[in-house]
């Protein structure tokens, strides 16, 4: 049996039992970076072998570990933080190991993609990974273009030191306006989620590079004949959160002012809607 083994993509306590069991039963442990999973393995007591498995050298290792499994050996896949094959090594083990008839389970747990997309605020119904967009500018620039009309929230990951140029380069594909998140950190001290239009969080992190890992999650473009984005119909759902607490008593100004704390929308624009939809209502 092939397990391929999600892990922590930060707290050391966001493993679950079976993955533990799993890594510890298992003939070996194949891994992205083994003194990176030295610390998870050592935390939790477990003593199994290891071997590297990166990108460079998974063409070497597949066909030994496939052999491994062909006798009748148990291996697992991790990677340094998350889901093995998601922007990570692991396609080519699983795929090889699918071609010779060796079961493949997942041993499923945290991802950094589901983990930003739930604390977004944008919509989840319907969304798109992209992984790393291209370093270079023309690269870059063209694969953000190919996704102007792209409808579903986008989810890319990006390196810290690259954030500002990328975010710029999102402001000029989808627009300044479109509503984006950058999440940093995820489940470490120093988490940090920064919600804005395009053109805000470029500002905010060309000002200052962040450190650590970054998840960029960005708005759909509007469908045309909806005459709504994603992005109008999440600032429109927190413009009838306004009005409901108007309706309790809350002034306008202090509903306004809470709820963009809490959703990180911008505080004039949930006042102006609410406003709007006010002066809608039937006297």
């Amino acid at each position: 049996m092939l397990y391929v083994v999600a892990t922590p993509i930060g707290n050391l306590e966001d493993v679950s039992p079976r993955a533990l069991r799993i890594l510890r039963e298992v003939a070996v442990i194949a891994c992205e970076d083994t003194r990176h999973s030295a610390r998870l393995l050592s935390a939790h007591s477990i003593r199994t072998p290891t071997l590297s498995y990166f990108e460079h050298n998974e063409e070497r290792r597949t066909p030994a570990l496939i052999e491994r499994l062909r006798a009748g050996e148990s291996v697992a896949i991790i990677t340094d933080a998350g889901t093995p094959a998601i922007s990570d090594p692991g396609y080519r083990l699983v795929r090889a190991a699918i071609a010779a008839g060796i079961r493949v389970a997942a041993v499923p747990g945290p991802s950094a993609v589901i983990a930003a997309l739930s604390i977004a605020g944008l919509p989840t119904d319907r969304f798109t990974f992209e992984g790393f967009v291209p370093q270079r500018d023309g690269a870059r620039r063209h694969a953000l273009e190919a996704l102007q009309r792209e409808p579903r929230t986008m989810v890319f990951f990006e390196a810290a030191r690259r954030l500002a140029a990328t975010l710029a380069a999102m402001e000029t594909a989808f627009s300044a306006d479109r509503e984006a998140a950058v999440v940093r950190e995820i489940t470490k001290t120093f988490e940090e989620s920064v919600r804005g239009t395009l053109s805000e969080l470029h500002a905010r992190f060309a000002a200052a590079e962040p450190r650590g890992e970054i998840v960029i999650v960005v708005g759909g473009a509007p469908v045309p004949g909806d005459g709504v984005g994603a992005a109008d119909a999440v600032a429109d759902a927190d413009a009838v959160t306004v009005q409901a607490l108007c309706a309790v008593g809350v002034s306008l100004k202090d509903a306004s002012a809470a709820v963009a704390r809490l959703t990180g929308t911008s505080r004039r624009e949930l006042y102006q809607r609410a406003l709007a939809r006010r002066r809608e209502l039937p006297e």
